[in-house]
């Protein structure tokens, strides 16, 4: 287990430069998600907004 964490001299190099790699994964990962959820809301209040003017228009055309 020792050779695995010392890797040759390296370890100490190797090790957070993995650390630093997952740490900015998942900062690119949680972005990613908090982007999707909020177009995602925003796509759906404008195709709320869509479908309530295409209501009053048709409210509007019918006699």
């Amino acid at each position: 287990m020792d050779a695995i964490l010392n890797m040759g001299g390296y370890g100490g190099y190797v090790w957070p430069a993995y650390v630093i790699s997952v740490v900015v994964l998942a900062a690119v990962l949680i972005a990613s998600l908090t982007a999707a959820r909020r177009n995602e809301a925003e796509l759906e209040a404008l195709q709320q907004a869509r479908r309530e003017r295409r209501n009053a228009v048709a409210q509007e055309a019918t006699p």
